[in-house]
C-alpha cells in the first residue's frame, strides 16, 4: 500500500507540472512579461513530453505471453501438483501453465479496479528448472509462487509493476528537460527503493510457503541450484545460443545443448567458481540475496515430509513432447521457416565462421581488389598490396569497410581471412567443446595457431612468398576469389 500510495504521488507530480505549466503560460498571456517567457516555453515543453510518455505508455499492450501453454490434459501430473498445492497455502490455482525457456519460476494476475479484482492467473515454469531440481526441490519452488497468490502479491503488484515502467519512461522522456528529468528521477529512484523493498519482503514471506511445503533441505538446495543454473544459462546463451541464425542455422536441440554444457566437469568447475563471488547488493534488487534467504529459511520451522529425490521431468506426461514445444515457441516463425536445424558440432562450425572469418576474407579482398586495381576481388592482390609495402592503404580501405582502427589491424584481418581459408579448402575446422570457446583445428587434431605468423607477414613485405607457398601447399589457387556466402560445413 505503501508503494501504492507513491505511485499515486507520482500521478499527483505530473499533475502539479502540468498546473504549472499551465499557470505559467496564462500569467504570460495575461501580463505579457517577457521575462516570463522563457520559463513558460520551457515548463510547457517538459509538461508536453510527460504527457507524451505517459500516452505512450498507456498505448503498450501486454504483448504475446512467452512460452507454451499445456492444459490439464496435456500435462495432469504437473496441474494435480500445483492444484493441490494451491490447497495447502489456501489460494486458487492458477488459470494458466505456461513452461517458458527461463531459468525462473514466476506468476502473474490481471487485475482490474487497481488490483482489487482478479481476473486471470498466469504460472509460468522454465524448463530448465524441471531439468535440474528434483520433485521436492521443483514442489518447493511452486509453493514459493503459490505463496505470492496467497499472500495477495500478485493484486497490487500489476498496478505497482505498471507504475515502475511509467515512471522509468516518463525520466527517460524528459531527457531534454534536464531541471524536470532531475524532479522525476529522484521521485522515481524513491519509488524504486521502496516498491523493491517490499517485494524483497514478499519473496522472504513466499520462501517461508516454500518451506511449509517441502522442507527447510528442497527450499535450500533448490535456490543453490537455481542460483548455479541461472549462472550456467547466461554462460549457455552469451557462448553458445548466440550463433544462432549465423550461416543461416540454429540448434536442432536447444536444451540437449544446456544439459550437455552443464554436465560438463569442466563448465561445472568454472560455474562453481562464479557461485563463490559474493553477491553485488543493492537497494533496487527486486530479490534479496541468496545469503540472506539462506538464512531466513534456517528460521522456519521444519514441517514432515516425505522426500521424493525423482528429477522434477517427472511431473511431466513426456518431457520430450514439452522440449520440443517449448523449443518450437523460442523461434520467431520466420526463424522456423528460413533457419535450417543442424547438431550444435554443425552450429559452432557455421556459427564460428559466420561470426569470426567470413567478412575478414571477404574485406581483405575487396580492399587488396581496391589498392591493386584488381579486376575481381582475388584475395592475392591483398598479398601482392602488402609485398609492395602498401600496407596502410590496406589498412585504410578495412576502416572504410567498418573495422576499428588499432595497431594489429591488417594482421588481426589477415590471421582470420587465413584461417577462413583453410576452412574452405576443408583443411580445417571450428569444434565445439562445452567446456570453453570452440577450437579451430587441422584434420590431425593439431590446433590452428596463425596469429604471430600473420603479424609477422604483415610486418615484413618479403613474408609473402612463403605464406603463398604455404597456401599454394594447402591447396589454394592464386586467383582465387573468396565466396560471397561460404558454407564450410558443406565442403567436408
Amino acid at each position: 500500500m505503501l508503494a501504492f500510495t507513491l505511485l499515486a504521488g507520482f500521478y499527483v507530480l505530473v499533475g502539479l507540472t502540468l498546473a504549472a505549466a499551465i499557470f505559467l503560460d496564462v500569467l504570460f498571456l495575461v501580463q505579457f512579461q517577457t521575462n516570463l517567457l522563457q520559463y513558460a516555453i520551457a515548463l510547457s515543453l517538459a509538461a508536453a513530453a510527460l504527457v507524451r510518455a505517459l500516452i505512450m505508455v498507456s498505448r503498450r499492450s501486454g504483448g504475446e505471453q512467452p512460452g507454451v501453454a499445456v492444459g490439464r490434459e496435456h500435462e495432469p501430473v504437473l496441474w494435480q501438483t500445483v492444484e493441490e498445492l494451491a490447497q495447502r497455502v489456501r489460494t486458487a490455482p492458477p488459470d494458466e501453465i505456461r513452461l517458458v525457456a527461463e531459468v525462473n519460476a514466476a506468476v502473474s494476475e490481471d487485475t482490474r479496479f487497481l488490483g482489487l479484482r482478479a481476473t486471470r492467473r498466469r504460472m509460468y515454469i522454465g524448463l530448465p528448472l524441471l531439468q535440474t531440481l528434483t520433485v521436492d526441490e521443483m514442489r518447493a519452488v511452486l509453493g514459493h509462487e503459490l505463496g505470492h497468490y496467497s499472500g495477495a502479491h500478485t493484486r497490487l503488484g500489476a498496478p505497482v509493476y505498471r507504475g515502475r515502467v511509467s515512471l522509468i519512461a516518463t525520466v527517460q522522456g524528459l531527457r531534454n528537460h534536464p531541471f524536470i528529468q532531475r524532479v522525476f528521477t529522484w521521485y522515481a529512484k524513491l519509488y524504486l527503493r521502496v516498491s523493491q523493498a517490499v517485494s524483497r519482503r514478499q519473496e522472504l514471506e513466499a520462501d517461508r510457503f516454500a518451506v511449509a511445503i517441502g522442507g527447510r533441505q528442497a527450499m535450500a538446495g533448490a535456490l543453490r541450484k537455481i542460483h548455479a543454473t541461472a549462472a550456467g544459462w547466461d554462460v549457455f546463451v552469451g557462448n553458445y545460443l548466440v550463433m544462432a541464425g549465423r550461416g543461416g542455422v540454429r540448434p536442432a536441440g536447444v536444451f540437449g545443448g544446456f544439459h550437455a554444457l552443464m554436465t560438463d566437469p569442466g563448465r561445472q568447475a568454472e560455474i562453481a567458481k562464479l557461485n563463490e563471488q559474493p553477491e553485488e547488493v543493492s537497494p533496487y534488487d527486486s530479490h534479496p540475496s541468496l545469503t540472506e534467504r539462506l538464512a531466513a529459511i534456517e528460521q522456519v520451522p521444519e514441517p514432515q515430509h516425505v522426500p521424493d529425490p525423482r528429477s522434477a521431468l517427472t511431473l511431466l506426461a513426456d518431457p520430450n513432447v514439452a522440449v520440443q514445444a517449448v523449443e518450437q515457441s523460442m523461434w520467431t516463425q520466420e526463424a522456423l521457416a528460413t533457419l535450417r536445424p543442424v547438431s550444435w558440432e554443425e552450429l559452432v562450425a557455421e556459427g564460428m565462421y559466420a561470426g569470426r572469418n567470413a567478412d575478414a576474407l571477404r574485406d581483405l579482398a575487396v580492399a587488396g581488389q581496391q589498392v591493386m586495381g584488381a579486376t575481381r576481388p582475388y584475395l592475392d592482390a591483398a598479398f601482392e598490396a602488402i609485398a609492395r609495402g602498401r600496407q596502410a592503404e590496406l589498412e585504410a580501405r578495412l576502416r572504410e569497410q567498418g573495422w576499428n582502427p588499432s595497431g594489429t589491424l591488417l594482421s588481426g584481418v589477415l590471421v582470420q581471412a587465413l584461417e577462413a581459408v583453410l576452412i574452405q579448402l576443408g583443411q580445417a575446422r571450428w569444434t565445439l567443446s562445452w567446456s570453453g570457446p570452440a577450437r579451430l583445428l587441422f584434420d590431425d587434431g593439431e590446433e590452428v595457431a596463425l596469429t604471430e605468423y600473420a603479424a609477422q607477414v604483415a610486418a615484413n613485405p618479403a613474408a609473402v612468398a612463403g605464406l603463398r607457398q604455404w597456401l599454394g601447399d594447402h591447396g589454394m589457387r592464386h586467383d582465387y576469389v573468396p565466396l560471397e556466402e561460404p558454407s564450410p560445413a558443406g565442403v567436408r
